[in-house]
């Protein structure tokens, strides 16, 4: 079986580093909401996992041009990625008493793992607003829930619940 030949360390650039520590930083800041709140997969679950992603897209860009091209597929990255966040996302959720918990969590791996790709890819635009709508969304809707979903949440809590409950 033959290798790919060992990449030298001079590829190791500034490129690299920043689509690495871009990745880094802004999973690190996703999982901070989920950190103060006491929820699981905190700032450190979200910034292994958006390096990680970036970390894929890095390497099988490598690959990709150290294979010439056409003899891979990196599409299949996004495939692996996608499975591989779904079913951490699944183990996460649980139903107990009619109440759905960790959905936002879940949400906020896929988020994690999203950015994290587009940092791998060097999508600079899409990693900016993916970030600033995300962090909107994440903090300033929480706001907005607080005060006006106070009555939608009791109604999803007594879902499933028979009436003497």
């Amino acid at each position: 079986m033959e290798l790919n030949p060992v990449t030298s360390l001079e590829w190791l650039d500034w490129d690299i580093i920043s689509r690495l520590g871009v990745a880094a930083i802004l999973g690190l800041v996703l999982g901070l909401d989920r950190e103060w709140r006491g929820h699981a997969a905190g700032m450190r679950t979200h910034g292994l996992i958006c390096v990680s992603a970036a970390a894929m897209v890095v390497s099988i860009m490598a690959l990709y041009h150290q294979l010439d091209g056409p003899r891979m597929d990196p599409l299949r990255l996004f495939e692996a990625a996608g499975a591989f966040i779904g079913i951490i996302g699944a183990g996460l959720i649980v139903f107990s008493k009619g109440q759905l918990h960790n959905l936002t969590t879940a949400a906020h791996l896929w988020l994690a793992t999203m950015v994290g790709i587009a940092c791998g890819a060097a999508q600079w635009p899409l990693v900016a607003i993916l970030t600033v709508v995300s962090l909107i969304m994440i903090t300033v809707l929480r706001v907005a829930e607080d005060k006006f979903g106070k009555e939608d949440r009791n109604i999803a809590r007594s879902i499933g619940r028979s009436p003497d409950e």
